[in-house]
Formats: structure tokens, sequence, C-alpha cells
């Protein structure tokens, strides 16, 4: 039965490439198709259907999840009130006046912004009207401008605190505990925190290469002409506008990310102070809120029905043994630990073709991912190795969700190997950083708190004797009799 499921997640591939249609839909038509051969052929138990419902409600009622359309409202919020514009202005106006000044202020409001967005599509759409004009009055060739944008929309995905990042941790932690159950080791299971923390140096090693990558790309794009950023000063207003919201923003991504602040209460804080600035500075007006509310939902929804889809879709899949043939040639697999996550990671690569990083996250990692972690015990890397990948597969040739993104919103008639030749450094870069990262664990790890247990590594093991010595200590003392002295 296990072979029938490798054949509902190609059907699945070959029907969202061909008809378009939701993923959701997909998802569910052959999560139905799986659970009937299940039923029929397999033997599996009508009853054994009846958990579908309490996998659901325990899904939705996971506190984390309540910060992703707080999240999206931030960044409805920030689009309204017009951040971006200001901020890259500012930003220019900061900046060396070279060519690659538009750049890199590209790729930092990227940065910046990517992480209430929403999406990596409506980073690109922000970007696109507050960046792509100045890039295109600087003088900034087409392709080159359209990869900037297409690589600071992905920033987004491995900045934290982003959507994806929220969404992976939710799904190591399944992940994780699933493989710990299955080992009986003593590990500590990672948290969502635990992801967040891995994704600081990587995402801060692409950040900054990419800065380097546009600097350079620019002066070189531009060589013999005069630099120009096309841009005039901002005005006080704008800068002030600015420097809050970076100091906010910073603030507020920083406490997230370095656990001083849970994801949900950060999210629900932004944006409830996001809200009442728009208000007192008469950006947001009162007309105004029931689209902002719209457009939030719509956003959440996106999100929320594949992930339902997905976990019915999974359900199907362990009932039909998948996940134990997936597990097994997973723990059959020749060499070490890095030639076997290479090898997963290939495949959730593979599935980019045809599926984009939430979908990836509802599907393949909960199939893929849990074998691999009994194998692998370092779940960390294991999850900031996945979230370079995921991020990869938006910039994808040329199928990538990213490139398509721009390249639509931008009206592109630029063949895509030239596009393709512009976004080359900015992938070699991410492969560098993608395989320093799985060369040297380490990277992963170096934020983490000191102690071993922080870090899910544990100690020999006990003996009977230490472990009821240990338990001893830890009973109260026993009460004292009347008139027995101490």
């Amino acid at each position: 039965m296990g072979i029938f499921g490798l054949g509902l997640i190609a059907v699945v591939g070959l029907v969202l490439v061909l008809t378009g249609l939701p993923a959701y839909c997909v998802l569910i038509f052959a999560a139905v198709i799986g659970a009937c051969g299940a039923v029929l052929i397999g033997g599996v138990s009508v009853a054994v259907l009846g958990s579908l419902s309490a996998r659901l409600v325990n899904l939705l009622e996971s506190d984390l999840l309540q910060a992703l359309p707080l999240f999206v409202l931030m960044g409805v919020l920030l689009n309204r009130m017009s951040v971006a514009p200001a901020v890259f202005r500012t930003l220019l106006w900061l900046l060396p006046k070279r060519p690659g000044a538009p750049l890199v202020a590209g790729l930092g409001l990227g940065a910046l912004l990517g992480p209430m967005s929403g999406s990596v599509g409506a980073s690109i759409l922000a970007l696109a009207r507050a960046v792509e004009p100045s890039l295109c009055a600087a003088g900034v060739p087409a392709p080159l401008r359209q990869a900037t944008i297409a690589v600071a929309g992905t920033l987004g995905v491995v900045v934290p605190p982003s959507l994806v990042l929220i969404l992976l941790g939710d799904a190591m932690l399944s992940a994780h505990t699933l493989a710990i159950n299955a080992t009986a080791r003593a590990d500590r299971v990672i948290n969502t925190q635990d992801v967040l923390r891995a994704a600081i140096v990587p995402a801060a090693l692409f950040l900054l290469l990419s800065f380097a990558v546009g600097w350079i790309s620019a002066d070189r794009s531009a060589a013999g002409t005069s630099p120009s950023t096309g841009e005039g000063p901002p005005t006080w207003g704008e800068v002030a506008l600015s420097i809050l919201a970076v100091v906010f923003l910073a603030l507020l991504l920083g406490g997230v990310a370095g656990g001083y602040i849970f994801a949900v209460e950060g999210a629900a804080t932004g944006a409830v102070m996001l809200l009442a600035a728009g208000v007192l500075t008469r950006r947001i007006e009162h007309r105004q809120l029931g689209s902002m509310l719209s457009e939030t939902m719509a956003t959440a929804g996106t999100l929320f029905a594949p992930l339902l889809a997905a976990t019915t879709f999974t359900l199907a899949l362990r009932l039909l043994g998948t996940d134990k043939l997936i597990e097994g040639w997973i723990n059959g697999f020749a060499g070490g630990d890095v030639a076997v996550c290479a090898a997963v990671l290939a495949a959730i690569f593979i599935a980019a073709f045809v599926l984009d990083a939430f979908e990836i996250i509802f599907v393949a990692v909960p199939i893929l991912i849990p074998p691999l972690l009994i194998r692998i015990p370092d779940a960390v890397w294991v999850a900031a190795l996945v979230l370079l990948t995921l991020q990869a597969s938006f910039l994808l040739p040329p199928v990538g969700y990213a490139l398509m993104m721009t390249r639509g919103l931008l009206g592109s008639s630029a063949p895509i190997g030239t596009f393709a030749r512009s976004l080359a450094p900015f992938l070699a870069v991410q492969a560098l950083v993608m395989v320093l990262t799985l060369s040297f664990p380490r990277i992963v790890h170096l934020l983490e708190p000191p102690d071993s247990q922080a870090r899910g590594i544990v100690g020999p093991p006990l003996s009977t004797q230490d472990v009821e010595k240990k338990l001893l200590e830890m009973l109260p003392p026993p009460p004292l009799l009347p008139g027995v002295e101490k």
C-alpha cells in the first residue's frame, strides 16, 4: 500500500502542474482516494478515519497558529501606511551615492518588511511598487532589477520571525516528537523558538553576501556611466517615519527571534501599535478598516486551507503505510548524516517544481522529516537546512514562484536566460550558504544558550540506582513528629 501512497503524491504533482487548481482542492481529493484505498485494499477500519476531526481540532488549537493572521495584518497595515517607500528613500539618502545603492536599499527593505508581508507574493508586490521605479530611474538594467526584487521578496522566508519559519517550527515540533517516540531518546523536543534562533546566522550570512552581490553587480552594469540613484532626498517626515518604523520592527522582531517575546504576543502588539499609529497620523481612515480586514482574512485563508488539506492528506498516507516505506528507504540509505540529509533536501527541492514553500511544509515535511530525525538527532540543524531549501525553491529557474511573480508584475519581455544570468550570482551565494550550513552544523547552534539541555543534548544514560537517588532527592523531607527535635 505504501507504493499506492507514492503514486498519489505523483498524481498530486501532475494535477497541480496540468490544471492549476488550488492545492487544497487537489490534496483533499487525493486524501479521499487514499482513504478509500486504505479501507478497501488495506483492511483499515472506517472508524480510524474518525480520528481526522480530532486531528484537525488539535491542529487549530495551537497557540502558535494564532500569530499567522496577526503578522499578515501587520503587513497589510505597513502597506497601507506607505512605510516601504519612506524607508527606501531614507536608505538611499544614507547610503553612498553609488550605482549599487538602490539594490542594497531594496534588499534591506525586503529583509525588514518581508517577515510581516504574509507571503512572498505580497512582499514582491510591495517591493515592485516602492523599489522598481527607483531602480529604473537609476538606470539599472531590467533583468538585474527584477532579479533583485525577486531575491528581496524571498528574504522574508529566512529572516525571523517569518510566516514560513513559524509554520516550519510547528511542523518540526511534530516531526521531532514522532522521531523521539520512535527511538525512545531522551532529547528535548525542539520548538519554534529553536528554529527561529537557528535561522539567524544563515539568514544574516545570506543577507550580507546578497548586499555585496547587489553592490558589485550594479557597479559592473553601470561601468562608464555616472552614478545616480534616481531619487531626491526624503522629507523630514519620511525620515522620522522610517526611523520609528525601523526601530519598532527591529525591537519587535528581535524580541520574538531572541525569545523575549512570544510570537503571538509580538504580532498582536505590533498590529495594535501600527493601527494606532496609522489612525493618529491619519494614514489609515476608518473606511479602510473593512478592506484591510478582508485582505487579512483572504491571505490567512490561503495559508490555513492548504494546512487543513495537507493534514488530511498526510493522514491518508500514514494509513497506506507510505511513511513507513519512506522511513525504510532513509534508514537504509548508505552514507553518513550529511549524505542522507542532502538526499532528503534534494527530494524537497524537487518537490518545489510543483509545490510552493507552504505546501512543502504541510505535505513533504510530515512525511520526510520524521524518519530523517530518527537517523539524525540534530533536529535544529535539519530545520535550518529545510528552511534554506524552501527559500531556494522560490528562486528556482524557470518555475520559481518569486521569479514568475516578479516577471508577471513588471511585465518583463527579457528572455528567461538573460534573467537567469542576472540571478546567477545570488543563486551562487544561496548555494554557498547551504553548503556551509550542511558542512558545518555548528553554525546553527552559535546563538543557543550555553547549557547543553537547551540544545537538546543529553548526557550518558543514568543507572537505575542513579535514577532512584535523584527521585529521592526531589521528594520533600518527612514531617517531624511532635517533641522530636530536628
